[in-house]
């Protein structure tokens, strides 16, 4: 099932997420829900609060970038198959050196801009089969893991933004959250309940 993407605008996107269980029902095809929302987006990576979901569970597929041009080697060979599902993530470290590198985000379409990360993480996470792994990344794997990390931190790349670009961008960001955008997948907006 192809789920709406949550747009920006949503509480869901700004609140911290939940851990789940290993007896989380409809985990298998929830999962499954989410690749197929992803793709049908053209997204490289899906976090659950972009399907209204507040639970601690992202999908990245960075297979796309292993054609860019900014990337390295390792990394090329890396992301060709980075495909991976995180269930209660915790980014336990980031080191490295500060970069710059333009994002984008399926739940703020029409808006991308240049986010500054450390290059290398550690992470501790479950898989689709609820098994702990703790892994290393650093370019653009980590740089997506970051990105899709931050969803259930309830953080958006919007808000890493400096001050000048948050005011520049502001008026866009108003017009998602009307409803107001035109994306290539179908979106949910935010409607307050009424008193």
């Amino acid at each position: 099932m192809i789920y709406p993407i949550v747009a920006y605008g949503n509480p869901v996107l700004k609140r911290k997420a939940k851990e789940i269980s290993t007896d989380y029902e409809g985990l298998e095809t929830l999962i499954s829900d989410m690749w197929e929302t992803m793709y049908n987006a053209e997204g490289v990576g899906l976090a659950a609060p972009q399907i209204g979901k507040s639970i601690r569970l992202f999908v990245i597929d960075g297979s796309p970038f292993a054609k860019d041009e900014d990337a390295t080697d390792e990394e090329r060979e890396v992301l060709k198959t980075f495909k991976k599902v995180f269930i209660n993530a915790t980014i336990i470290e980031e080191t490295g050196e500060s970069w710059s590198f333009t994002e984008g985000c399926l739940s703020i379409p029409d808006i991308r801009e240049d986010v500054v990360r450390k290059d290398e993480l550690t992470i501790r996470y479950q898989d689709e089969s609820m098994q702990w792994h703790t892994e290393n990344y650093f370019g653009l794997p980590a740089r997506i893991i970051q990105h899709e990390y931050d969803h259930i931190e309830g953080i958006l790349f919007t808000d890493k933004l400096s001050s000048l670009k948050k005011r520049l961008v502001k008026g866009k960001l108003e017009k998602i959250s009307r409803g107001q955008v035109q994306a290539d997948y179908r979106m949910k907006y935010y409607q307050p309940k009424k008193k």
